[in-house]
């Protein structure tokens, strides 16, 4: 039997552990890439046990280099003054705080020399023959197209995913909108005044700017905002709108540098905030994986997580090379989907945390940080107390 052919479109977490699961499944994979380089570096993201354990499936696990800062997490308050607080990395589940571009380069030198991958390439059209799919392939830089025949294409790229908008419609039948913006990048230099490693957040209702700090390099910002005219942000350059936006947030010391450092960033991310939502993520040998199916945003902070899960158990469902590979899509179909339906409603909730609606909303939000470091300092206590009484004997 000839060793079956596998497109997959997108070189983020998505697309690199689904192409070194297939790999692993005995699949020969093809990588395609928009962008003319792999991209490093990125905002702060979250791994939790979901995405920890398909890493460790993976077998990169080792490979991913987490940065949890041992600082302080301040919350300002609308008076200027400051509260201590838990952090993100404080919640249920642990999570690991890292960069996307952490994520990324583990699962790089997982694929990297096994896997076909070409850059600044865009699939123009897919089309199934018999049991096949015909795909055509655009180079941006020649300008040259090429048709090649796969056994399965994969869409892992993003939220606006080409794949999805070729197989299945236009993105306006997907996106569920959640009336929110949000800008991410990185910094240069920590805010003034604050210790390396420490973190802070300043909330009132409708708008949020986070300032995430990790153990060994400068923090990461999020600007995030409420709107219900979504389309209206994009008609001016997003420096400028953010500091329309945030113009007299307290604390207004740590919005200039946020800014400051805006404009000096060589990349950020300024989109909306938009789910996906779909009755199926794949059409015969046509499957999405990641944001291009699901799309759980920022807010989840199980993006990476679930990115992660679903390319292994693709993978992992494709592995027997006699395997009916329409049926092993629907039955990983339905084996994820309890998993992303319920991050896809816990994102509504956890919206509140990161930008709250409302004054009480505000208010419930700084109570639930404010447990959350109580219950962070009793579980470090009691890991230090246990070790203490192991010591001793």
């Amino acid at each position: 039997m000839a060793q079956r052919r596998a497109l997959v479109v997108g070189l983020g977490i998505s697309g690199m552990a689904t192409a070194l699961s297939l790999t692993q499944s005995g699949w020969d994979i093809l990588v395609v890439e928009k962008a003319a380089e792999r991209r490093t570096g990125g905002y702060f993201i979250g791994l939790f046990p979901e995405g920890k354990q398909a890493a460790e499936n993976l077998g990169i696990f080792d490979d991913i280099h987490t940065r949890n800062a041992e600082g302080k997490n301040w919350d300002q308050q609308p008076d200027g003054t400051q509260a201590q607080v838990g952090g993100f990395i404080d919640q249920p589940g642990s999570p690991a705080g890292l960069l996307r571009g952490d994520v990324e380069a583990g699962l790089w030198q997982g694929i990297e020399g096994s896997v076909d991958i070409r850059f600044d390439t865009t699939p123009t059209a897919l089309v199934h023959d018999g049991d096949t799919v015909l795909v055509t392939l655009k180079n941006g830089a020649t300008g040259q197209n090429v048709t090649e025949r796969f056994d399965l294409v994969v869409g892992a790229d993003g939220l606006r995913s080409t794949v999805r908008k070729l197989a299945f419609g236009p993105h306006e039948d997907f996106l569920l909108s959640m009336d929110a913006i949000i800008c991410a990048y990185e910094f240069q230099a920590q805010v003034p005044n604050y210790q390396e490693q420490d973190s802070v957040v300043i909330a009132e209702p409708g708008r949020a700017l986070w300032v995430f700090a990790f153990s060994d390099r400068p923090p990461t910002a999020l600007f995030t905002y409420r709107t219900k005219d979504v389309d209206a942000e994009f008609r001016q350059k997003p420096a400028q709108v953010l500091r329309d936006r945030f113009a007299g947030l307290p604390n207004n010391a740590v919005l200039q540098h946020a800014l400051s450092e805006l404009d000096a960033a060589k990349e950020s991310l300024f989109d909306s905030v938009q789910q996906v939502r779909m009755d199926n993520w794949s059409k015969g040998r046509v499957v999405l994986v990641g944001d291009a199916a699901w799309c759980l945003t920022l807010y989840s902070g199980m993006g990476a997580s679930a990115g992660l899960k679903g390319g292994y158990e693709l993978g992992r469902h494709l592995k027997n090379e006699s395997c009916d590979i329409v049926n092993a899509l629907l039955m990983w179909e339905r084996s994820l989907r309890p998993l992303i339906r319920k991050h896809q409603r816990l994102a509504f909730l956890k919206r509140e945390f990161f930008v709250p609606s409302s004054s009480l909303a505000a208010w419930i939000r700084r109570m639930m940080l404010r447990f959350m470091r109580r219950q962070a300092h009793k579980t470090a206590a009691g890991i230090n107390g246990a070790a203490y009484i192991a010591k001793a004997r």
